[in-house]
């Protein structure tokens, strides 16, 4: 991204973005180079104080030379950075130049000189203790939880029975005993003693939960459209789903197949036409993708499908592996377990890596529903799929569509489509009184209201201070 000269001053650090001295030590940059790459990527501007006063790079020639050599000789693997000088003026009003560095997110996990591994949080870098560094490398592929020795394991652990099947299945002609121990991913040696692989167990095993108690997906099915606690709890549904992970799939559709609501709607040809309240394809595949790419070396908790009168969200352990992020979601794909993908695969679940979020998106739109929504919430990835009735799309009492919906609607979220509704209501109201009789903040109120102007759902009557807003109809 490109900034002036007054921006790369007075922007405020943050994820993507640092500014150093020229004085600063080559060797200390590397931190934060490896931090970036490790991270979302960024640009680092050298040149610039803390306090935002330029002293330019000219007169540190000998140090600027070392920085350029940093992402190569000081981090290892190397970084591949590009850079830029910029013309500016500095402090004293002199003709300067800033050194400009953009890093790229990297798929790979990168340290310092001393082996050490820092990561970009907000505007700090941060040092990972050994625990982080592993989780790290596990969410970027450079090593795979599934690959790692279970402890106190072993192939007495494995249902041989299961094992024979699939082998006839994939067409192996061996013993199912042999198909394991020729397996590398599933047998791990060393010293005298054999134990079995996390994606082994997962997969194979005869209790899988003994090893991984959590590694189940639990079904909770809400009455409304929020979760409520105390003497208000709504919980109406609740059923745990546990065994190998074809069993965990198997079970878990099937379930939430039954869950699924059919929706009456008249069509342009003037039949009624009865469809399910959400895409086939969208909802498994959510289920799917949770239970093939969660992360499974948090123990602490379990994948949960929760069913609402108005979405479903899976909440997933682990946050999105390697370079996937919410903004390149749709196309950039990355396994955090192989082999359990490649297991699904076998048995069509995964249809053909990389498709399915995009498909889902696509879907959606053509059933006239929001698209699929993201978000990754600390050591969770949550996704969200709605059914357009909190948009009053439908009947709550018989499914039917009810009156003409414009179809903008179904992109709004909660606040637009709350502020769209009272403006519908009540026109004459100010934006204080939207936001009091919502109890959201003022700044909700006109970040809402630039989007349905934007849409085109409501228009500006009258002078700025003694108009009000309207609903197109």
């Amino acid at each position: 991204m490109k900034y002036s000269i007054e921006e790369l001053c007075t922007k405020k650090e943050d994820q993507v973005f640092d500014r150093k001295s020229a004085r600063k030590d080559a060797k200390g940059l590397s931190n934060h180079i490896v931090a970036f790459a490790n991270a979302d990527g960024g640009t680092l501007v050298i040149g610039i104080e803390d306090n935002g006063d330029i002293t330019g790079i000219d007169a540190y020639t000998n140090n600027i030379n070392d920085i350029l050599r940093v992402p190569f000789d000081y981090c290892t693997p190397s970084v591949m950075v590009t850079t830029e000088t910029v013309e500016c003026r500095d402090k004293d009003g002199n003709p300067n130049h800033l050194l400009i560095m953009t890093i790229p997110q990297s798929s790979e996990l990168h340290a310092n000189q001393q082996d050490e591994v820092y990561y970009r949080m907000g505007d700090k870098s941060k040092k990972l203790n050994f625990d982080e560094r592993l989780q790290l490398m596990y969410a970027k592929g450079s090593r795979y939880y599934e690959d790692e020795p279970v402890f106190r394991s072993a192939l007495d652990d494995i249902d041989m029975d299961f094992v024979a099947e699939y082998c006839k299945k994939i067409g192996y002609s061996k013993s199912a005993e042999e198909y394991i121990r020729q397996n590398k991913d599933y047998i791990v040696r060393h010293d005298s003693r054999e134990e079995m692989s996390g994606a082994a167990l997962l997969l194979f095993g005869k209790e899988p939960q003994r090893f991984f108690p959590r590694a189940r997906v639990r079904f909770i099915r809400y009455d409304g459209t929020e979760a409520k606690v105390g003497t208000e709890m709504n919980v109406i549904k609740d059923k745990i789903f546990e065994g190998k992970i074809l069993d965990i799939v198997r079970q878990s559709l099937d379930f939430v197949g039954d869950q699924i609501k059919e929706r009456t709607r008249l069509g342009n040809d003037g039949r009624f036409h009865t469809t399910p309240e959400y895409p086939e394809f969208v909802w498994k595949e959510i289920i799917i993708n949770a239970i093939a790419h969660r992360d499974y070396s948090i123990k602490g908790t379990d994948i949960q499908i929760k069913m609402f009168d108005d979405h479903i969200t899976v909440e997933s352990p682990g946050t999105l592996p390697g370079i996937v992020r919410l903004s390149n979601i749709r196309t950039v794909h990355f396994s955090r377990n192989p082999k359990i993908a490649r297991f699904l695969q076998e048995y069509d679940y995964v249809k053909e890596f990389g498709e399915g979020v995009d498909r889902m998106f696509k879907e959606m739109a053509d059933a006239g529903l929001p698209a699929p929504e993201y978000s990754d919430n600390a050591f969770m990835l949550n996704a969200t799929i709605r059914n357009g009735e909190l948009n009053g799309e439908l009947n709550d009492d018989n499914g039917e569509l009810n009156g003409e919906l414009n179809p903008a609607l179904l992109y709004l979220n909660k606040s637009e489509l709350a502020v769209y509704h009272l403006i519908e209501k009540a026109p004459q109201n100010s934006r204080q009184e939207i936001a009091d009789q919502l109890n959201i903040s003022t700044r909700t109120v006109d970040r809402a209201i630039k989007v349905l102007l934007q849409k085109d759902l409501i228009v500006r009557k009258g002078s700025k201070k003694t108009g009000h807003w309207s609903v197109i109809k």
